[in-house]
């Protein structure tokens, strides 16, 4: 894997690194849980597409709770620190390899032996987490798909909203899972790159 950590995540050089490449936080847009084609795949064909040809990236709507989340990254990452004992290096992106077809930003890596991804949630939704205990089903794509990208055996999914008891999950590899991911990954960057040149010579 190649790691990318001189960025720091959500500034201009982050996005112009990410530029029409897909993302793991997006392989929900490319395959479903159940291994069937999403729905969105087209749409996100077209975005990734245009971002590549426009150079530009498309922005996305970011509500007041998800302004508060960010807001609360540092004091959250903390908090797994301190009840994990352990550090997490942040790190911009990371691409699974030279060709840099696809890549994640996880919210770390804790002693480069596997990845954190925490999200800082509404109440309701920390309670509704802490009931399943488990990874939620929205984000099995996004972390299986990390999971791929770097060759790691283990995520840790970190969930917190104050005032509430905090949730880890530790994920390990879905080995049937990824082998529908990885083909279907390949066939979505082939796919992606005949449309650009096809878009290209019109």
């Amino acid at each position: 894997m190649i790691v990318i950590d001189d960025v720091k995540q959500g500034s201009d050089s982050w996005f112009k690194l990410k530029l029409g490449i897909p993302g793991s936080s997006s392989f929900d847009k490319i395959i479903t849980t159940t291994g069937a084609i999403s729905k969105q795949r087209t749409d996100y064909l077209y975005k990734l597409s245009a971002e590549i040809l426009t150079g530009n990236h498309e922005e996305t709507y970011q509500s007041a709770a998800m302004t508060e989340g960010l807001n609360r990254e540092d004091e959250s990452r903390a908090l797994y620190e301190m009840i994990t004992d352990t550090t997490v290096q942040q790190v911009g992106v990371i691409f699974k390899d030279e060709q840099r077809r696809f890549l994640c930003s996880p919210d770390g890596i804790v002693n480069n032996e596997w990845g954190f991804e925490m999200k800082n949630v509404l109440p309701k939704t920390q309670v509704g987490y802490l009931m399943g205990n488990k990874l939620p089903t929205q984000y099995i794509c996004q972390v299986q798909g990390s999971l791929l990208v770097t060759g790691f055996d283990r995520w840790d999914f970190f969930s917190y909203s104050p005032g509430l008891k905090p949730l880890i999950i530790k994920v390990e590899r879905d080995e049937n899972f990824i082998g529908k991911l990885a083909p279907a990954l390949d066939d979505f960057c082939l796919e992606l790159a005949i449309l650009v040149n096809k878009l290209k010579a019109m």
